[in-house]
């Protein structure tokens, strides 16, 4: 069943007096449960692709629809929505708050979906339990490892059990193990169902998906497309 599909889409950035074109007409379906990753070279747009999708941005035109929906045509209260309860994001520099615990950081998306107190700290409790950190419920961002950092980043990003999980460079601060690791969680929450597409400039970690897109000057480079 197709979640995500996009008709001409187009994004333009003025920078200054110059219009610059991130994407160029960007066609592309993926189906629900899909494990895809995105590659392309730096500035090739693949990151704004991944914006856009994630209701963080919008095209300058084309069409964007998620799950039926064209978002693309929706207010911004109603984005946020979208955000909130259908996708959870994963990013390189886990942007997690330092001055919250770990435990606190991951109730902070169902604290926006209002969620009560208790109920809130019991998922964030389990979810932190299946990425193996339950015994540092009560440490700060600055106390943990990078991989362990990431595996706060994931349990935010899945607490409110998003259907689409996107992941922007997810191992580009981990060393070659952490890195395994980060992806052997990713390939489990595939495993049971969700869509993962993931931004990469990393064979290796691409390898992982179940298909691989190619973004090359704002286009998919159809010549050089694999999966």
């Amino acid at each position: 069943m197709e979640i995500i599909r996009t008709k001409s889409l187009v994004k333009d950035y003025n920078l200054g007096k110059v219009k610059v074109r991130a994407l160029d007409g960007i066609d592309l379906t993926i189906e629900a449960g899909e494990f895809v990753a995105i590659m392309g070279p730096s500035g090739s747009g693949k990151s704004t692709l991944m914006h856009i999708i994630g209701c963080l941005d919008r095209p300058s035109s084309g069409e964007y629809h998620l799950d039926g929906d064209a978002v693309s045509e929706l207010p911004k209260s109603a984005l946020a929505g979208i955000r909130n309860n259908k996708i959870g994001f994963v990013f390189q520099s886990f942007n997690l708050l330092p001055h919250l615990s770990i435990l606190k950081n991951v109730e902070l998306p169902l604290m926006y979906a209002g969620v009560s107190s208790r109920a809130r700290k019991r998922k964030a409790e389990e979810i932190l339990a299946e990425v193996g950190l339950s015994d540092r419920l009560r440490h700060k961002p600055n106390e943990l490892s990078g991989g362990q950092r990431q595996r706060v980043a994931i349990a935010r990003a899945i607490v409110n059990s998003p259907s689409i999980l996107l992941a922007d460079e997810p191992t580009g601060n981990l060393d070659t193990q952490a890195g395994g690791d980060i992806l052997e969680i990713f390939n489990d929450l595939h495993q049971k169902g969700n869509t993962v597409i993931m931004v990469t400039h990393d064979p290796v970690v691409a390898a992982r998906a179940d298909r691989i897109i190619r973004i090359r000057d704002g286009m998919i480079d159809y010549g050089d497309l694999a999966g």
